[in-house]
């Protein structure tokens, strides 16, 4: 028998997040977020919780590798372009657990906050949709190929602190993300992948979205601490070892996601 989803915003993001099949896990937050602009869930802010199963959950495939371990595979083979779409999909299914996880775990933030990074999840939830819909229509399935864990090595690392976690998981990993969408769509029309690319196009509309929301948080937490943000942040990523930012950078959609101009001058000079 299926267990009962809570009633309480945070823990039903709990039960959400240690899910671990591909088709519950974004139907179940989906349907979450529309409960929840309904008015039917409470939220307990100040609450801490307990985890009792495994989080994030997850199915016993894709496998899962370092990066490094990943064989490159050819644009121009069938096989190849499903990689990359399932590519894609994997990262997208972690992004939902990225954004259930920045909703139960940190207490004490304002309720927009919890807000919000439920209306992430869901969108997270929907990209994962539509990219395992159509990888499906090429043959193959979510868990068909090998995977990596980069992006949940963030969120361990950033567990003990929500400015950390909004400095290096939204506002770095996740922009990564809006710096490749061009490239990748390019890539996907050029292959003849015109589906695809136009799901490229509705991720990265939502993506700067999201960027934005970590941008918000980010801000509104140093002006509540009285901390300087762009000096913060680059002492952030060094303590916690962020990847080294590389370009090229979609400057035009980091400004709409909310970076301010002394950080996108800063990354003028960096390759």
């Amino acid at each position: 028998m299926p267990a009962v989803v809570p009633k309480e915003l945070r823990q039903a993001a709990l039960h959400w997040l240690a899910e671990p099949d591909p088709l519950l896990k974004p139907a179940g937050v989906i349907a979450l977020r529309k409960t929840w602009e309904q008015g039917e869930m409470s939220l307990e802010t100040e609450r801490l919780l307990q985890v009792l199963q495994p989080i994030p959950g997850r199915p016993s495939r894709p496998e899962l590798v370092s990066h490094l371990a990943l064989p490159r595979r050819s644009m121009r083979t069938g096989e190849g372009r499903a990689a990359l779409l399932h590519a894609l999909a994997h990262i997208e299914f972690n992004a939902i657990n990225l954004a259930l996880d920045a909703v139960w775990r940190f207490p004490g933030m304002p309720r927009e906050y919890y807000g919000d990074w439920l209306t992430v999840a869901a969108e997270e939830a929907r990209h994962f949709s539509l990219l395992s819909e159509h990888l499906g229509t090429r043959g193959y399935a979510y868990g068909d190929f090998a995977a990596h864990n980069g992006l949940w090595d963030m969120v361990e690392k950033t567990a003990d602190d929500v400015l950390a976690r909004m400095a290096l998981v939204p506002r770095t990993m996740e922009a990564r993300g809006l710096d490749a969408s061009p490239l990748l769509r390019a890539k996907l029309a050029q292959a003849g992948e015109t589906a695809a690319a136009e799901i490229i196009d509705i991720i990265l509309a939502d993506e700067i979205g999201h960027v934005r929301t970590g941008n918000r948080w980010y801000n509104w937490i140093c002006g509540k601490r009285g901390i300087e943000p762009v000096a913060t942040y680059a002492w952030l990523a060094e303590a916690y070892q962020a990847p080294v930012l590389r370009g090229p950078f979609n400057i035009e959609a980091r400004r709409a996601a909310g970076f301010t101009e002394p950080e996108l001058a800063a990354l003028a000079v960096l390759k």
